[in-house]
């Protein structure tokens, strides 16, 4: 697996969650994630998430990083866990740099009942993908949000860190599988 901080701002809207985002942003081939600061503004006909669909509501943050993880030849749920992997490194960074209890509630961070992220996993044809933003200055969201900013957490330093945790974690898991032997 191979990561990415890209250094130019980017804007969410949804369309970014599609496969081979990666090999088109950061030139990466493969199993990939990547990371970039940028405004956050999906509305409800963008929305992966039928769930937020169906209650009409949307997503929005003046500043979020974003992250996209693709991996090719899983099954969703396999993605599904991977997210919820990813939310829990993250949490743990959080806590780490700012010093408060943070809490993963499924694949959402909350410091102090304000939630801090939003996630989503999806396939493609050819992958499995998550979109992860975690907030930096959530300014317009419409739920009570907190930010890296407002917890003292630089984002690129903290985007460069999480994702290597996640590719040594991912990378960990496959050796942990292959060192195994079958039963009968």
């Amino acid at each position: 697996m191979r990561t990415s901080v890209l250094s130019e701002p980017l804007d969410y809207d949804g369309s970014q969650l599609s496969s081979l985002f990666a090999f088109h942003h950061a030139g990466i081939q493969g199993d990939s994630i990547v990371a970039w600061v940028g405004a956050c503004e999906v509305g409800t006909e963008s929305l992966v998430d039928q769930e937020d669909v169906k209650a009409g509501t949307f997503i929005r943050a003046a500043e979020m990083l974003h992250v996209i993880a693709e991996a090719f030849g899983e099954r969703l749920e396999t993605m599904v866990l991977r997210q919820r992997l990813f939310a829990r490194l993250a949490a743990d960074l959080i806590a780490e740099r700012s010093g408060r209890p943070v809490e993963v509630r499924g694949d959402d961070v909350f410091v102090a009942d304000r939630k801090a992220s939003v996630s989503i996993a999806t396939v493609s044809p050819v992958s499995a993908l998550f979109h992860f933003g975690l907030n930096v200055r959530p300014d317009g969201a419409p739920v009570p949000a907190i930010g890296l900013a407002e917890l003292g957490v630089a984002a690129f330093p903290f985007a460069e860190t999480l994702l290597e945790r996640y590719r040594a974690e991912c990378d960990d898991i496959k050796l942990a599988a292959a060192k195994v032997r079958w039963v009968t």
